[in-house]
């Protein structure tokens, strides 16, 4: 009955606090979803998609994917792109959808130095099933009885604005993006307005090559790169590294604040992740495990799955620009 109670406490808080936006392990698999400023930067065409299973071992538990396509157009030195995000939450099938236009606009500062503006503009609708939620009066009352309660939340529907900014160079990147500028309305319940924090991510890296002596060699590389993000009270670091050799990566990350005190009284752990990634022709396959570190454990959580594809291509309008302009932020 403890546990019953808290899940319903857990569901219903979430209707009126601050939520928190997706997180993924493999932010860079999509970038376009860490930065608007991102689409087209390959200069190849690319769709790409990802799904995340969080805590394989909850009931209920969180189940996030994205499909992603972004294109550069060189006679504008435009980047467009568009981005579908899926979230499905709890047991009473707490669900939000969005479908996101970009555009960025790339400068070049000098001859292998490039600034690139970026926008989003999001349409959001988000719905909870009143039906699969259990009330108190159900847990008193024998039998398989509907509730007495009177449905007081329906689904919600939101613009959303957002935008980044984004510079690299041969061997660095860094980028800064924030997002629900507008911060709308997302309150199911009718009566009440509950407005979306405002989310901001700094995020960047550096790639090195440790072998290999001309471009035309399958050089190994290894790639440092971080992400910090902030919602409302809440915020998060992942740093690691990938070592890459043609056609595998590998890739450790942690993610946390360790420095930080999580309001609980522990420090502010959340996971150990390692990636395996290959590149096959035009094709990238990417998959993480995360390693529960915080006082959750793996034991009772599973850790967390995530899986990535994404297919690149060249056309006759990109093709040159790909030979003049290498992009070195991280595959996955």
């Amino acid at each position: 009955m403890k546990k019953l109670y808290t899940v319903i406490l857990l569901v219903f808080g979430e209707l009126v606090t601050l939520a928190q936006d997706q997180q993924f392990t493999q932010f860079y698999s999509l970038p376009t979803y860490t930065n608007p400023a991102f689409a087209g930067a390959s200069v190849q065409s690319r769709l790409g998609m990802q799904y995340r299973k969080q805590w394989a071992a909850i009931p209920g538990g969180f189940n996030a994917a994205n499909v992603a396509y972004d294109q550069y157009f060189p006679l504008i030195k435009s980047g467009i792109g568009f981005l579908v995000s899926h979230d499905d939450a709890g047991s009473g099938s707490l669900r939000s959808t969005s479908v996101n236009f970009q555009y960025a606009y790339e400068a070049r500062i000098q001859r292998n130095w490039f600034f690139r503006p970026g926008l989003q503009f999001g349409y959001v609708s988000k719905t909870i099933d009143f039906d699969k939620l259990t009330f108190y009066d159900q847990m008193i009352r024998e039998g398989d009885e509907p509730t007495l309660e009177v449905p007081t939340i329906g689904p919600v529907n939101y613009f959303d604005f957002g935008g980044g900014l984004l510079t690299y160079g041969p061997k660095f990147w860094l980028g800064v993006s924030a997002y629900h500028a507008n911060t709308p309305n997302e309150s199911l319940y009718l009566t009440n307005e509950t407005h979306l924090a405002r989310k901001v991510s700094v995020h960047g890296g550096l790639r090195l090559r440790i072998k290999g002596n001309s471009l035309t060699t399958l050089d190994h590389y290894l790639v440092l790169a971080s992400n910090y993000q902030m919602q409302a009270d809440f915020d998060v670091m992942d740093f690691g590294m990938y070592y890459e050799f043609t056609p595998v990566v590998l890739g450790v990350w942690y993610r946390g604040l360790p420095m930080k005190n999580n309001g609980y009284g522990y420090p502010n752990h959340d996971a150990v992740s390692m990636l395996l990634g290959v590149q096959a022709s035009k094709y990238k396959f990417g998959y993480s495990y995360d390693i529960t570190v915080s006082k959750l454990g793996i034991g009772s959580s599973a850790g967390s799955h995530e899986i990535s594809v994404v297919y690149s291509w060249s056309n006759k309008h990109n093709e040159r620009s790909k030979k003049v302009r290498i992009m070195p932020c991280v595959e996955f």
